[in-house]
This record gives structure tokens, sequence and C-alpha cells, in this order.
């Protein structure tokens, strides 16, 4: 059994159920409530001594880290291929991930925020100051870097790991009321991914309405 420990607003999480759904591989979810705590209880460490989400079991291996497991996924699963053949092509698919899962998201995650709040005082409005800031200047530079070269997705016509790393990074965006008009290639691509079935299943209220 494939096992995942996730929590539902998590990005990193939502990333990997997007890919789990791509590939076709039926999963066990076990919900780790990021709010009461449960990622810093030992039993969890125990999985994940970095105390995040997500970790998945898997053919008798235990994976964190959104990115390394969906690259385990596409090695040991190859269809659909999330990465173009062409190297050059995959290196710049992978570009547009890294802007995402490496340079927007860890500045607006939670744990981020909480330290804004607490120890450093800042109050909800500054924390939503800060948040949009930051994707607002990602997202800057990914619509430059994507729009030459996208199609219906962030790269040409089917789903690939830019896609994967978008969707939730819009999700978070919207919840924190970021103004997205000046970013049409993002919130096309947005839209074609979450019309797949694939996308959706992943989405935050979905996986809520479930449990």
């Amino acid at each position: 059994m494939t096992v995942l420990f996730d929590y539902f607003r998590s990005s990193a999480s939502y990333r990997v159920r997007i890919a789990l759904n791509l590939k076709g591989v039926d999963y066990e979810r076990v919900p780790v409530p990021l709010l009461e705590g449960a990622h810093r209880e030992e039993s969890y460490r125990a999985r994940n001594p970095q105390g995040l989400v997500p970790t998945l079991e898997i053919d008798g291996h235990r994976l964190s880290q959104s990115l390394a497991i969906i690259d385990y996924l596409d090695s040991t699963r190859p269809e659909p291929p999330l990465l173009p053949k062409d190297p050059a092509d995959a290196a710049h698919v992978r570009a547009l991930a890294l802007a995402i899962a490496c340079d927007i998201h860890p500045l607006n995650n939670l744990r981020v925020l909480k330290h804004l709040s607490a120890p450093l005082g800042q109050p909800e409005e500054v924390r939503g100051q800060w948040a949009r800031h930051w994707i607002l200047e990602g997202f800057a530079a990914l619509e430059a870097m994507a729009a030459s070269r996208a199609g219906r997705f962030l790269f040409g016509d089917t789903p690939t790991l830019a896609d994967i790393c978008l969707v939730p990074q819009m999700y978070n965006a919207r919840r924190v009321e970021t103004p997205l008009d000046a970013f049409p290639t993002l919130t096309r691509a947005d839209a074609e991914a979450c019309a797949l079935e694939a996308f959706a299943a992943a989405h935050p209220d979905a996986i809520a309405s479930a449990t």
C-alpha cells in the first residue's frame, strides 16, 4: 500500500497528490494536521526528521521533499512523462518548477507566516502584504520565463512538472487575495490544468470534502 502523509492545504503535499493522480497510483492518505502541531510530534519526526509534509511510503521506501518524490514517481512510473525528452526543454521546465518551489513558495508557507506572527509580532495585514509581495515578484519573473514557450500549459500542450508546481501556488495566491491580471500565461495554464481530473481531485477543497 502506498501511503501519503500530508496536510490538505500544504502546497508541497498538493503537488504530490497531483503527481500520484497523473501517474494513476492508488494511495492511502494519512492527514498530518499542521495547525495542531502533529508534524512536530516524535512519531511523525521518526518518519520525516524535518517535521515537514509530505512523506510518501511507496515500494518499500520512505520519501520526503515533494520534488524528490515526484522525480521518483517519474523515474519508476514513466507514463505520462512529467518532463520533455529534449534536455534543454527539460531544463526549462525544471527552471519553471524550481522558480515556484524554491523561490516563491518558501517565503509564504505556513511556518514562515507563523514566525512573522509569533515571535515577530506582525499583524495579519502585514503577513498578507508579505505573502503578496513575494508572490507578485515571483509571478512576474515566472510569466516572463514561461510566456514565449507556453501552450495550453506552462510548457507545450501537456501538463508537466511546472504545472504541478504552478497550480498549488495559484491556489495560495488567491487565498491571500493576490491580483493575477498581470499574469495571463499563468492563469491560462492554471485553468487548463485544473480542468483535468488529476488536478481537480487533488485540490484542497476536494480533499477536505472527502474527509
